[in-house]
């Protein structure tokens, strides 16, 4: 079964920027296009961004110019850099991992992300 565990989140203020990391295991790493989505109080989940075995990224156009995702596929990890962040950026962040095969999700716990001055 394929475990995710984010981390990085925490609290920062207007302008500053987070670094969440999603550790993967049990899992064929390079078979999964990885991806960020969070969700904010009172909505729903969206997508942030996503990114392909060979790097390829799908990013949200609200996020486009702030938010980067990168992968190590020898670590088994994808990252979430947020720069510039503004208080509707604040939502838990969830790890996903997609099997291009089967295309099942795989769904991490989450992490708490608040941008609030």
């Amino acid at each position: 079964q394929v475990q995710l565990v984010e981390s990085g989140g925490g609290l920062v203020q207007p302008g500053e920027s987070l670094r969440l990391s999603c550790a993967a295991s049990e899992i064929t790493f390079n078979l999964y296009i990885m991806g960020w989505y969070r969700q904010a109080p009172g909505k729903q989940r969206e997508l942030v961004a996503t990114i392909n075995n060979a790097g390829g990224t799908n990013i949200a156009a609200s996020v486009k110019d702030r938010f980067t995702i990168s992968r190590d596929n020898a670590k088994n990890t994808v990252h979430l850099q947020m720069n510039s962040l503004k208080s509707e950026d604040t939502a838990v962040y969830y790890c996903d991992a997609d099997s291009v095969s089967s295309g099942v999700d795989s769904w991490g716990q989450g992490t708490q992300g608040t941008v609030s001055s």
